[in-house]
Order: structure tokens, then C-alpha cells, then sequence
């Protein structure tokens, strides 16, 4: 992008890609009002990258946009009325409308207050950042940059349209968006920027859990977490919503006799994106994956609680993975992550040092067994987040890590494909169980099922007729 002229080619692209837009523009026209698709998509449509998802603004109240739609659109349904949103989908294009508006925070609610606006402008100078300020009326595509949005775009600075803590005190998730747009588009924000989250940190207390886990999720899969992340920390924010990660900037023991446990995390981050493509099928894009991307991040936070100085001047962390596990299921909790994504980053967390408890020699079966077994349906993640926790600089050393744990990945496709471990079971059901012991339903099945199954674990599969010997021995020893 190079200018006017760029520009204009730009949004003469995304308009012809899109019909939708000039057939919108056209029918608000002819009633009277105005139309203009802004935001995001003007904003990536510049910036070259896909644009998906149509927002526009218009000067129609909400049930005017309804009866300029109904009938022409496939589809029209009410995305949120109170904040002025109708949303419709005609052939492959999904659009959302919004009135014109301008809202804020009261002080202490957790909601904005709506109140409908009357100019593109006034619309335009209440976003975010002057990068998403822009605007392309319809159906005419004239461009609208009233707050000097392209030149931010050109070198990648984040502004505020107006000043920032008026910005940020209309609105306090924008401090965190201002944080996601740096990890997503690689962005720098202005000093003032940086100084008004500083300075109002605290405003982020009043947004819901929900909000911020959003805005959360979205920086980490961005494209440079890390910055993100880093800026989180530097303004203060990130004690308000991931006070774990700060907590990680342990002070360095005179004798440097343990890493720094802050730069190592977000260096297995970093790792971690790096081999996301083992999640990915064969000759296919590997999305970003927050699960294993959040383990990584949240890996070492036990770490902290669990440091002790021994008398022979070393550091020690023991039990840091099973409390780092409990500590990242609080925080989850807290921003509402929902139970299944809870428990898959918790489960990495707990499990991230398995592999170095087995040391560096040959692997039983049994251990592979059970590494699988605890692993799960996260096998595959626990697979990445271990090579990627491994930051030594000591050459040597992380080349015979890797050789370990290829090794390790060897065994388990072996026995994999020998036992099928992925839905490893004992060699009898519980109703065998019943017949075998003769008993009935009860506490006492679920105690002979896991017996069995940690014999399956240590030996192999048995067979039947020796599981049931098996059975029998243990129930009598028992009795």
C-alpha cells in the first residue's frame, strides 16, 4: 500500500468482491440514509489480509435497517437491538448493521450505556484506534479517514481517535485490545497509549470475565503472542488478568543457579507455536491451537509457590507442575473458559514433566502405556509442549533430549499399533468381572476393573483365561 491511489484500488477490490455491499448501499440510499462498511474489514482489506466478516454502519435506526432487509435478505435476525445491531446473510456474504452510535461506561457497571449517534464522524471518532476509524460510504465507496488512520496503518501504530484515557475510560476493554492488536498485527502502540493503561489498569476490573477471556484467547493465538503478552505485563494489565504470568519474574538468586522462569515460558510459547503443525493433517495450514499455546504459557506458574533454596545453594521446585495445574484451573475458572478447554490445558500442565521423570534410559512398555493412558485425547499437544519446554542453551544436551523423546514417540507408535493403546481397556469388561468373582454391582467392580487395568498397563494384554486366574488371586488375597 503506497498512497491515494493504493487506497482506492484497495476498496474498489473489496466492494467488487462483494456485491452485497453496493445492493445494501443502493436500497439505504433510495430511502434516505446513509451507509458506510467500517472497521476491521476496511481495515484488513488495506492491510491485504481476508476479509470475512461485513460490518456497517448506517444512520437508520434499528427497525428501519430491519425493513430495508426483510424480504431481500435470505436471512435477518436481531444480533442485539439495544446496541443497535441487525445482522442478515444474502448468497455467501454475512453482514451485521449498527446504527450510529455512541456509548460509554458508567463508573462503576460492568455494561455500556447505548445512545444512538447521528453522523458517520461522531460514530467514526468513538473506536477503538484510528486504524479501525475507517470507513468506505456506500454505495459510492468514498473513503473516510477523519482521525489519520492510513498512516498509522502504514507503520503499524496503535491511536486512539480521541485522547486515550478518554478512549479507555469510555470503554476499558480497549486496553486489552490494544494488546491483541499488537500480538495479531504486529503493531506498536503511541506512548500515550502505553501511559493510559498504565495509569488506568485498574478500569478493567468493571468488564465482565467474559469480555476479557475473549480478548484473551485472541491475543494468544495471535500471530506475536509474546509482544502482547510482554505489553500486558509492562502497563500492569496482566495483573488484573493473568497475574500468574508476572508472578513468573522471579528474582534471579545471586548465584544465577535457575533460569529465568518468565523469558523461559514465554520462550516454550514461542516453541510451541513453532511446532504446531503436528496438529495439522497432512499438507494442511496448522491453525493456532489455544490449548497448547496456553499450557505452554502457564506451564511453570507453580513455580513460584514452590521454590525453595537449599542449604547446598540450589533452587528446587518440586510438585510445581501438580500446583501450576491447580493454580491455571482457578485462574480458567475465573475468566469463564468452559470446562472442556479447562481441563485439556490443566492436563498439560499437571503432565509436562512426565516424560523427564523417566529419565533419560530405555522406556518399559508399561511406562509408555500409562504415559499414553494419562496423556489421552492430549497426547498429541503433551507431544509438543514437552520438545518445546526444552530452552537449554546447551546444545549437546537438547539434542539428547530430542533424541529421548523421538525415541519415546517411536515406542508409542509400536505399541500403538501392537495393542492399540489409544483405547487400551483391562482384558475383562465389568459384567466378566461379575461373573468371574460372582458378585453383584458395586464398589467392588470398580476396584477389580482398575486392578485389572493396571495389569494391563504393566504386562500387556493377558487374555481372558489369565486375566481371570489373575482375578481370582488378587480377590482371594483381598478377602
Amino acid at each position: 500500500m503506497s498512497g491515494p491511489e493504493a487506497t482506492v484500488l484497495d476498496v474498489s477490490a473489496l466492494l467488487t468482491r462483494h456485491e452485497v455491499l453496493r445492493e445494501l448501499g443502493e436500497r439505504f440510499e433510495a430511502a434516505g440514509h446513509e451507509l458506510a462498511l467500517v472497521g476491521g474489514p476496511v481495515r484488513d482489506a488495506l492491510l491485504g489480509r481476508a476479509v470475512s466478516d461485513l460490518d456497517l454502519a448506517t444512520s437508520a435506526r434499528p427497525e428501519q435497517v430491519e425493513s430495508l432487509v426483510s424480504g431481500w435478505a435470505d436471512a435477518v435476525w436481531d444480533v442485539g437491538r439495544e446496541f443497535g445491531t441487525i445482522g442478515l446473510r444474502k448468497g455467501d456474504d454475512t453482514v451485521e448493521i449498527t446504527t450510529y452510535r455512541t456509548d460509554a461506561y458508567d463508573q462503576d457497571s460492568r455494561k455500556p450505556t447505548v445512545a444512538f449517534g447521528d453522523t458517520l464522524e461522531a460514530d467514526l471518532s468513538r473506536r477503538d484506534f484510528t486504524v479501525n476509524a475507517l470507513a468506505v460510504r456506500l454505495p459510492g465507496g468514498e473513503f473516510v479517514d477523519a482521525f489519520g488512520g492510513i498512516p498509522d496503518l502504514a507503520v503499524g501504530r496503535l491511536r486512539t481517535p480521541v485522547g486515550a484515557e478518554q478512549s479507555f475510560d469510555d470503554d476499558p476493554l480497549r486496553m486489552m485490545r490494544a494488546a491483541r492488536f499488537v500480538a495479531q498485527l504486529g503493531f506498536t502502540p503511541s506512548d500515550d497509549v502505553v501511559a493510559a493503561m498504565t495509569a488506568m489498569a485498574d478500569r478493567l476490573e468493571i468488564v465482565s470475565a467474559e469480555r476479557v477471556r475473549e480478548e484473551l484467547v485472541k491475543l494468544v493465538c495471535g500471530a506475536h503472542p509474546v509482544a502482547g503478552l510482554r505489553l500486558l505485563v509492562e502497563t500492569g494489565l496482566a495483573e488484573r488478568v493473568l497475574p500468574e504470568l508476572p508472578a513468573l519474574r522471579l528474582e534471579r538468586d545471586e548465584h544465577h543457579r535457575h533460569k529465568d522462569v518468565y523469558e523461559h515460558s514465554l520462550t516454550v510459547l514461542e516453541q510451541s507455536i513453532d511446532l504446531e503443525h503436528r496438529l495439522a493433517g497432512d499438507d494442511q495450514p496448522a491453525p493456532a491451537d489455544f490449548v497448547v499455546r496456553f499450557a505452554a504459557l502457564m506451564h511453570d506458574v507453580g513455580k513460584p509457590r514452590t521454590r525453595r533454596f537449599e542449604d547446598d545453594g540450589t533452587v528446587t521446585f518440586h510438585h510445581h507442575d501438580v500446583v501450576g495445574a491447580k493454580m491455571t484451573r482457578k485462574r480458567m475458572r475465573a475468566l469463564r473458559f468452559s470446562n472442556d478447554v479447562t481441563d485439556a490445558v490443566c492436563l498439560l500442565v499437571e503432565l509436562h514433566l512426565r516424560f523427564h521423570g523417566y529419565g533419560t534410559g530405555q522406556w518399559t512398555d508399561s511406562a509408555v502405556r500409562r504415559y499414553v493412558r494419562d496423556a489421552g485425547d492430549q497426547l498429541e499437544r503433551l507431544h509438543i509442549l514437552t520438545r518445546a519446554d526444552c530452552t537449554t542453551r546447551n546444545k549437546r544436551k537438547a539434542a539428547r533430549l530430542q533424541r529421548t523423546y523421538d525415541d519415546l514417540e517411536r515406542r508409542i507408535a509400536e505399541l500403538s499399533e501392537a495393542e492399540e493403546l489409544a483405547s487400551i481397556r483391562p482384558d475383562l469388561d465389568g459384567n466378566r468381572i461379575m461373573e468371574v468373582l460372582g458378585i453383584g454391582p458395586g464398589r467392588e467392580v470398580g476396584e477389580a476393573y482398575r486392578f485389572l487395568l493396571d495389569q494391563r498397563m504393566e504386562h500387556g494384554p493377558l487374555g481372558e483365561d489369565a486375566a481371570a486366574d489373575l482375578l481370582r488371586t488378587w480377590w482371594a488375597a483381598r478377602s
